[in-house]
């Protein structure tokens, strides 16, 4: 099957052809109609232009990849926190209690003291001690008291 990034088989980007199924011998098609010397000079022909195949294939796969960059930042939506903000943490990513099926989500809340660039956040407990390490933003969310 063709892949979707960039159009075309890796069997024909591997071997410069497409494969031939064991039905498609049975059934008279113009690759099975031609003799051996055609043939071999159909497939020289392939070896020709391979380098290109794949160097066009590169191009569509590169194409593909920013047009699917470019729906998934259309998509999401970024989360800042500031400094002194309140933030509830997720349960999953700290482990801190089992959850359960039917235990929280979230925990905290916890106060922003510092953040990064990249949403990278330290956090501290009510109490004024810092959390042990950094946070990202996807593993927290706003606590609105």
């Amino acid at each position: 099957m063709p892949k979707d990034s960039h159009g075309e088989t890796p069997f024909s980007l591997t071997y410069d052809t497409e494969a031939m199924i064991p039905v498609e011998i049975n059934i008279p098609t113009h690759r099975t109609r031609l003799s051996e010397e055609e043939n071999e000079g159909d497939l020289r022909l392939n070896l020709n232009f391979a380098e290109e195949r794949r160097e066009a294939a590169a191009r569509r796969e590169v194409e593909y990849k920013k047009a699917m960059e470019k729906y998934y930042n259309a998509k999401v939506t970024e989360v800042k926190f500031k400094v002194g903000d309140l933030v509830l943490r997720e349960n999953e990513a700290s482990r801190q209690e089992n959850p359960g099926k039917l235990g929280p989500r979230w925990e905290g809340p916890y106060q922003i003291i510092w953040a990064g660039e990249k949403g990278a956040y330290k956090q501290a407990y009510h109490t004024g001690e810092e959390v042990p390490r950094m946070w990202n933003a996807m593993q927290l969310r706003k606590y609105y008291a």
